[in-house]
């Protein structure tokens, strides 16, 4: 090689590093900026709500002079910017108070329940991206038939029914009438405490311990409320899929391999999915941040004991510790995914990629 293109060589290695670079600077900046914002939003409605931190903990018959001396030593008699000061701090040591409910710090609370929230919508996800992403793919291929006018009708009413109408119907039809799925909840009283969790995912837990009856019960009481998040998920995936290879079907690249006589099935699973397959990752992303944060009905319509259920009591309780720390870990987490499956689609996408 000679030595200008050995040069040329290092200044475009040169320049695609600088450019990773400031990708990921960008990246950054995004991230605090947006999780500061976080911060500041949870923070200031901790602030203007009705509702007296230090009232919630001693009790509305509490001794003026132990009231104010507990608001000092709970920091709320300083001035708000330093307030937010120290509860930033807080936050990114993970330290969100002690829970009024359960008189336990809020963070340990969170460790315990949010893996059975992460279970439930991972499980929500794979149905509604095993199910949704065909059946995008049939209404693509099948655009103006029956079947594409079918899957847009279950896709339409996934998005209008509200979904804990849909848990109260289910719960009454599979649970009282057929008696198909096991009790709300998580877990059968009678393997509550034979059963030893070590993950916190009781599916993989058992699994792992060869527990098949444990298993078995936790699959009869996942399955119906992982089904009803996979079908919201589902009509969304489907919906985008649908979309994405309608795009990729109409490109000439489609024409070329009709054209060489390639078969339809290798046309459209090989080469127009396979290139739908990279804005469909960002799409089952999002999705799956959205069932995280949005399976609070759910988890209440069938006491399921997850991360939403804990802040819905804890709001119905004013135990706002434990409310303002598990959403900022939701949104956390929400920052996190979107920001990564960005990341995943410049690096899964040639034309997105820095050069």
């Amino acid at each position: 090689m000679s030595i200008p293109e050995t040069s040329q060589l290092a200044g475009r290695k040169r320049a695609r590093a600088k450019g990773w670079a400031s990708t990921i600077a960008r990246f950054l900046v995004v991230m605090v900026t947006t999780y500061l914002g976080l911060l500041a939003v949870t923070f200031f409605i901790g602030r203007v709500i009705p509702i007296d931190p230090v009232l919630a903990v001693l009790g509305d018959r509490a001794p003026a002079h132990v009231v104010e001396r507990v608001r000092e030593e709970m920091g709320l008699n300083r001035p708000l910017y330093v307030q937010f000061f120290y509860y930033i701090r807080d936050a990114l040591t993970g330290n969100f108070g002690t829970s009024v409910l359960t008189t336990n710090p809020v963070m340990a609370d969170i460790r315990r329940v949010f893996p059975a929230t992460i279970e439930l919508a991972t499980v929500g996800t794979l149905i509604g991206s095993l199910v949704g992403v065909p059946l995008g793919v049939l209404a693509a291929v099948k655009r103006g038939s029956i079947a594409d006018q079918v899957v847009r009708v279950v896709g339409l009413i996934g998005y209008s029914v509200p979904i804990f109408w849909l848990a109260l119907l289910a719960l009454l039809f599979f649970y009282a009438k057929l008696q198909w799925i096991a009790f709300p909840g998580r877990i059968d009283i009678v393997y509550e405490y034979s059963f030893t969790p070590v993950t916190g995912f009781y599916l993989l837990d058992s699994l792992w311990q060869g527990q098949w009856d444990v298993f078995v019960d936790v699959f009869r009481h996942i399955i119906l409320p992982a089904g009803l998040l996979g079908y919201f998920s589902l009509a969304y995936i489907s919906r985008m899929t649908r979309s994405f290879m309608l795009n990729e079907l109409s490109q000439e690249y489609i024409v070329a391999a009709r054209a060489k006589g390639l078969s339809e099935t290798r046309i459209i699973w090989g080469h127009a999915l396979r290139n739908a397959a990279v804005p469909l990752v960002t799409v089952i992303a999002l999705s799956y941040a959205g069932l995280l944060e949005g399976s609070v009905l759910i988890e209440t319509v069938f006491s399921w004991p997850g991360l939403g259920l804990y802040i819905t009591n804890s709001l119905q309780n004013a135990d706002m510790n434990a409310v303002l720390g598990g959403t900022i870990i939701i949104g956390s987490v929400f920052i996190a995914i979107n920001i990564l499956s960005d990341l995943l689609y410049r690096t899964l996408d040639p034309r997105t990629r820095v050069r």
